[in-house]
């Protein structure tokens, strides 16, 4: 059976959220989104002997406590590319702490992927998954001498909330600059 994805609306946000991919799965390369200019950037290769065990990207119209979009972590079987955009369902999140402070990274599955749409809450992924996910933020930045406290995982009312605190910062932002 074929599964059809019809555009959600903007009245079913948080429940499913656009993802921008950035970082394909299986990449060393970290690319990121220049809102300026409006491409993609190689920010940097990791020097790490690791890689991005997911697609990793940022979630449109929001803005976190960083200033970038909030960071999205998307499960999914087979890598995309930068820019896709990607339907996605939140499921929970990690919460960390890096050099520049808090940082939420909602995890997510696509909405159009077959074998994630049994995947509603953070219990129905595989706990060995998460540990992988986990392994990768802790050893990611550790030859660039930058540390990562990973908190944990959060479960997916709280990356709802995020999402919601987020989405109004990006509008109020917006509100300023229509002025």
């Amino acid at each position: 059976m074929a599964v059809t994805v019809h555009p959600p609306s903007t009245m079913d946000f948080p429940a499913v959220i656009e993802v921008v991919v950035e970082i394909p799965r299986g990449s060393r390369n970290k690319y990121e989104w220049d809102e300026r200019s409006g491409v993609f950037r190689l920010d940097r290769v990791l020097s790490s002997a690791v890689y991005y065990n997911f697609d990793y990207g940022f979630i449109t119209d929001t803005r976190a406590g960083d200033g970038d979009h909030t960071d999205a972590l998307l499960l999914i079987d087979e890598p995309t590319f930068p820019g896709c955009r990607v339907w996605a369902r939140p499921i929970g999140g990690l919460e960390m702490r890096d050099e520049k402070g808090f940082d939420f990274k909602v995890l997510c599955v696509a909405v159009a992927d077959p074998h994630q749409a049994h995947v509603e809450r953070l219990e129905q992924v595989r706990p060995h998954r998460l540990i992988e996910i986990e392994h990768f933020f802790v050893t990611y930045k550790l030859l660039e001498d930058k540390a990562v406290d990973v908190v944990g995982w959060r479960a997916r009312e709280q990356a709802l909330e995020v999402l919601v605190a987020d989405r109004a910062t990006y509008v109020g932002e917006q509100d300023g600059h229509s002025s």
